[in-house]
């Protein structure tokens, strides 16, 4: 048995746009004429609403993460609805709206899968790198590693929690709860993850590049207790600190300001080297580990928490064929949250919309 089709049987596949990447520092290119993407047994077609541009997806353009299969299609925050389904998909049915996270696949048997470590996988495929991603019309994924989206967010609001939403809540799960939170870089997923430690009621010090007064003022207006530059020191001591910023340098710089037994999240998935630092500012218990990838428990557990805290994301939103200007956007630095490509919208067009809004107040 096939595929189950939402259009009418015997209607032949169409041609679907795509943002395609092709090598290293070529930027994306659009494809016009691919052919629509057939599910798998266990896979969902989903026909993409929106889809939010990580840094992740710079990183994989720029060669800094070991290079997938070209051609490929990026994009990794993916909310969309159920257009066809493999005879052997579950848990879902066409027309249901759906988000397509990093973690495509894991293999489930394997000693990190079976101790629910799934996101350290060995055979792991990723959403946009192993596995074509959302800067294209239409995606299939894994039906087992998709989550529906809750009805109080709109499309390319929901977007940015499938990675940015998820890892910055990963990244808070391992920093732990202790009252005085850091976080050193103020970009999509801080702009989440302070919105979750706040309704935790754990105070922000947001650490961003020196000078940059309007990263700090955004991030004071979403409740940052104290925002400054990265060459300062907080007025108190951290009791666990999280590094957005993909800066080697900044981790003997949280390290300095983590009180004792505290600890330092690096939360990417690449950063540049970490220099040499004294043991002093490590002595005294205090731990620097990473975030690896996320798991379906925290994709689960964070959607239920941004219903309850009413989380927010800011966006703005381009069309597909603006998906190049988009990645401009996020390596500016200089959005207020998420760039979302749209691929319904007109070329040039661009939206912002959510809790922040992109430009002066």
């Amino acid at each position: 048995m096939g595929p189950l089709a939402l259009r009418p049987p015997g209607t032949p596949e169409r041609n679907v746009r795509a943002m395609v990447f092709e090598s290293p520092g070529s930027g994306l290119r659009l494809d016009a004429h691919r052919d629509e993407p057939t599910p798998g047994p266990t896979e969902l077609l989903v026909h993409v609403r929106a889809c939010a541009v990580c840094r992740t997806d710079l990183h994989i353009l720029d060669g800094d993460l070991p290079a997938p299969r070209f051609p490929r299609i990026l994009g990794h925050q993916v909310v969309g609805v159920v257009a066809a389904m493999g005879n052997e998909a579950r848990g879902f049915r066409i027309g249901d709206r759906v988000g397509i996270p990093w973690l495509g696949w894991a293999c489930g048997v394997c000693p990190w899968c079976r101790s629910g470590r799934e996101n350290l996988c060995d055979r792991a495929e990723f959403t946009g790198y192993g596995r074509d991603g959302g800067l294209a019309e239409q995606i299939v994924a894994d039906a087992a590693f998709v989550f529906p989206i809750p009805s109080e967010f709109g499309d390319a609001e929901a977007a940015p929690l499938l990675c940015a939403g998820m890892i910055g809540f990963r990244a808070l799960r391992l920093a732990g709860s202790g009252p005085r939170l850091g976080f050193y870089g103020f970009g999509a997923a801080a702009h989440l993850a302070i919105q979750v430690a706040r309704h935790r009621r754990q105070d922000v010090f947001v650490f961003t590049r020196p000078g940059d007064l309007e990263g700090q003022r955004r991030a004071t207006a979403l409740g940052a207790r104290w925002a400054g530059g990265s060459d300062e020191l907080p007025p108190e001591p951290l009791d666990a600190a999280v590094v957005f910023a993909p800066v080697g340098d900044l981790i003997p710089v949280a390290l300095r300001a983590t009180d004792k037994g505290g600890t330092v999240v690096c939360a990417g998935i690449h950063m540049s080297d970490i220099p040499a630092f004294p043991y002093r500012i490590l002595w005294e218990e205090r731990t620097v580990r990473s975030v690896a990838n996320l798991t379906r428990v925290d994709g689960r557990e964070f959607l239920d928490v941004a219903k309850v805290a009413e989380i927010r994301a800011g966006t703005t939103r381009f069309a597909l064929e603006d998906a190049n200007e988009a990645v401009a956007a996020v390596r500016s630095g200089r959005l207020d949250g998420s760039a979302v490509v749209v691929p319904s919208l007109p070329p040039s067009t661009h939206e912002g919309r959510g809790a922040a809004r992109t430009g002066p107040p």
